[in-house]
């Protein structure tokens, strides 16, 4: 192999950190957009990424082809891989909805924690429909970062309804089962951007009926807030379905859980929001956890 190749579950690792910004991101505008349904949110989530998506096709196809493409081929799905589009898009929008659900309704630390299950879901999963081996060592790190998280979430369930609890937890599996999707369908060869445009456009049309029915007026602000969750979402949907693209999923999902290091720096510095001693011993188990994979040769090229 080339030197100046870069190994493809590397890339794996970049693109999951990149996407883990790119959600974190798109969390605080979905906060900063104020008292709008969940699935209104979920809509605009998804409404940018599908032009945005579409524009990334196009732009490959005509790259590779001198010619004028034809819009069929564009948006023609490679053979046998309809059924885990499907799959992908419906356990996706229901990924988002659950988690969107849960932040409307329970302490964002509580949705928030659900919504980290998803990594999780992910290692079980490709454990018992890929049939990816998981060692010793990744498990127990993956352990070991998640309860690094709950120091920084501290989520408390007193008190919470449990139909919203219910919901962000099935949003997590949703996620993980979704991400493990995307993993077969990486092997199978689908193009990254096609799986972000069939599963965008999927959402939306889902969304759409409600959104018809019971539209909830918004101020300008609240346009922007909702355009910047999506065009955040966008590029986290790219990045976090090319990470699973080139890497299994049980050598990259710790990763994810940047998401809380970005998450806690935005809230800093948008929200005034401070971190405590148990949030920054948080921080030291998840990285320690990182480098420690990484030191140890896990990831290695395919």
């Amino acid at each position: 192999m080339s030197k100046n190749m870069i190994p493809s579950k590397y890339k794996g690792i970049v693109y999951i950190i990149i996407s883990a910004f790119c959600f974190a991101l798109m969390n605080l505008f979905v906060r900063l957009s104020g008292d709008i349904p969940s699935i209104q949110k979920c809509f605009f989530r998804n409404f940018v990424a599908v032009f945005f998506a579409f524009a990334v096709l196009l732009k490959n196809a005509r790259k590779e082809n001198d010619k004028k493409t034809k819009l069929s081929e564009i948006l023609k799905w490679k053979k046998g891989n309809l059924k885990w589009l499907l799959l992908r898009s419906a356990a996706g929008t229901a990924g988002v909805l659950g988690n969107f659900y849960a932040i409307d309704h329970i302490p964002l630390s509580d949705a928030s924690i659900l919504n980290k299950m998803s990594p999780f879901f992910v290692i079980v999963f490709s454990f018992f429909i890929l049939r990816e081996k998981l060692t010793l060592f990744q498990g127990t790190a993956v352990f070991i970062a998640f309860i690094g998280s709950l120091f920084i979430i501290k989520p408390s369930f007193q008190n919470v309804d449990l139909i919203p609890s219910a919901a962000g937890l099935l949003g997590g599996m949703c996620a993980g089962f979704a991400y493990t999707m995307v993993r077969i369908l990486g092997q199978k060869g689908e193009r990254g951007p096609y799986i972000v445009f069939f599963f965008s456009t999927f959402s939306c049309i889902a969304t759409l009926p409600y959104l018809i029915l019971y539209f909830h007026p918004m101020e300008l602000w609240q346009i922007l807030m909702l355009l910047g969750a999506g065009l955040s979402a966008a590029g986290g949907q790219f990045t976090i379905t090319a990470a699973y693209y080139h890497s299994p999923g049980r050598e990259i999902s710790v990763y994810d859980y940047s998401q809380i290091i970005f998450a806690t720096l935005l809230g800093l510095i948008f929200l005034g929001e401070l971190p405590d001693i148990y949030s920054i011993i948080g921080y030291i188990i998840i990285i320690s956890m990182a480098v420690l994979m990484f030191s140890n040769r896990q990831i290695t090229p395919r």
